[in-house]
């Protein structure tokens, strides 16, 4: 990862959403309250948490946003694209997320936020229907399009920055081809319309050829392509992917660590979830299910290490499902079994039952995205950001080992980065001073 010297959040930063359904709208909301001062960012690093900085005596801790520059909330301009929504207060409306107290103060705000019109192929989300798409057929039309909807909404918006992050629904499953081998390869593919392209990897083309940071927010097989890598590098943009890690998968990274911790042993985990709104209903196309599946199952693997504790963690039986079910809405609610055991191989087991908001849960994970890779960016960092890794599922690797899934590991690498991007810009700023003196 390449840096160079700090540059401050100066201007206004877009943020651009392919998929303006429940996570979207309650992220803006969220943002727009905040930035009333009607309500906190709860859940959010970037505005909440603190970071232990300095040495010796002068070691301290102070709130992420002040020591390194990151965009203000006041500075974040919203836009994207959705097949499905007529406006992002009618998308909030429709997913019925949040309470009508905290709809009526920003109404006008989301009313005025229009998605614009989608790239969408139904092959891919088969139990959605899009209204609002583009016209174009050919994907290379269709990728012009996004890059010439990028370049608007800058002009338009007054934008000096802008970063992308997927909030749309997961895709079908699909592995790589020789389609994603390359940049060329996949340039190509997109003028020869080749079926392996989704519209999520069109989208990230768009964004990552104008220059723009993207970040993953579903399973889907998007940045994890040599093609994407190569273009990443190539453009000098920074990516993050993939999968917003909300409900039961954050819950086995809080769990997990803390078995290995105790060198106790694991038999089996059942993850079973329910859930009610768009991304349920998608989820129950089988194919859809399969993307998110083996992002959840990639977790305790890499976690436990059954290679070197074969005792402990060499025979689990990892087995994940998710149901449908519409009385439930975006309440999801996950229950896990957990077959664990101890001393003399006694067995015990953990039983866990989370009801959790899935949307309350990512909105700030949104945030976070977008401000550190915007931050990222102009620290003159680009390809994968593996310190973004605390908040996805199914994290990318920077190199040739595998990521880390472990939380606090998770958490320790992504502050180490800060703290070293907070000296860089303390450093910065005291050379200013000396140098105006």
């Amino acid at each position: 990862m390449h840096t160079t010297r700090s540059h401050s959040a100066t201007g206004r930063l877009g943020v651009l959403l392919p998929g303006m359904g429940a996570v979207a709208s309650t992220f803006i909301a969220g943002v727009l309250l905040a930035r009333k001062g009607l309500t906190p960012a709860i859940g959010s690093l970037s505005q909440m948490a603190r970071l232990d900085v300095g040495s010796g005596p002068d070691s301290r801790e102070e709130l992420i946003r002040n020591v390194v520059p990151l965009a203000d909330l006041d500075d974040l301009v919203f836009g994207g694209w959705d097949p499905i929504t007529r406006n992002v207060l009618d998308a909030a409306r429709t997913a019925r997320v949040l309470d009508r107290e905290h709809l009526e103060p920003i109404a006008d705000e989301l009313e005025a936020i229009v998605p614009m019109d989608a790239v969408f192929d139904r092959r891919w989300v088969s139990r959605l229907e899009g209204v609002r798409v583009k016209p174009q057929t050919s994907k290379w039309e269709q990728a012009q399009a996004l890059i010439d909807d990028i370049a608007r909404f800058r002009v338009q918006h007054g934008c000096s920055r802008l970063v992308m992050v997927w909030c749309g629904s997961t895709e079908a499953y699909h592995e790589a081809s020789a389609v994603h081998a390359s940049m060329a390869a996949f340039a190509q593919g997109l003028k020869d319309n080749d079926a392996n392209i989704s519209p999520s990897q069109i989208y990230a083309w768009a964004a990552i050829t104008s220059g723009v940071p993207y970040a993953n927010g579903a399973p889907n097989l998007t940045l994890d392509l040599p093609c994407m890598i190569e273009a990443a590098a190539h453009h000098g943009v920074p990516v993050a992917g993939k999968d917003f890690k909300t409900g039961q998968t954050w819950m086995k990274t809080l769990l997990a660590p803390g078995l290995k911790a105790r060198m106790l042993g694991l038999r089996g985990w059942y993850s079973t979830n329910i859930l009610g709104n768009r991304d349920g209903e998608v989820l129950d196309a089988p194919e859809n299910f399969k993307s998110k599946e083996v992002s959840k199952l990639g977790v305790l693997d890499t976690i436990l290490e059954p290679g070197q504790y074969p005792d402990l963690y060499g025979h689990i039986d990892h087995v994940v499902r998710i149901n449908y079910y519409p009385p439930r809405g975006d309440n999801k609610e996950g229950w896990d079994n957990i077959d664990i055991f101890g001393w003399l191989g006694y067995p015990m087991q953990i039983k866990v039952d989370f009801l959790c908001r899935d949307s309350i849960l990512a909105a700030p994970i949104v945030l976070d995205l977008a401000l550190f890779l915007d931050l990222a960016h102009r620290q003159g960092a680009s390809g994968v950001q593996e310190w973004l890794s605390f908040f996805l599922k199914a994290p990318q690797s920077a190199g040739d080992t595998p990521a880390v899934h472990d939380l606090f590991v998770q958490r320790a690498r992504l502050d180490d980065t800060l703290r070293a991007w907070a000296q860089e810009h303390a450093a910065a700023r005291e050379r200013a001073v000396v140098e105006h003196a």
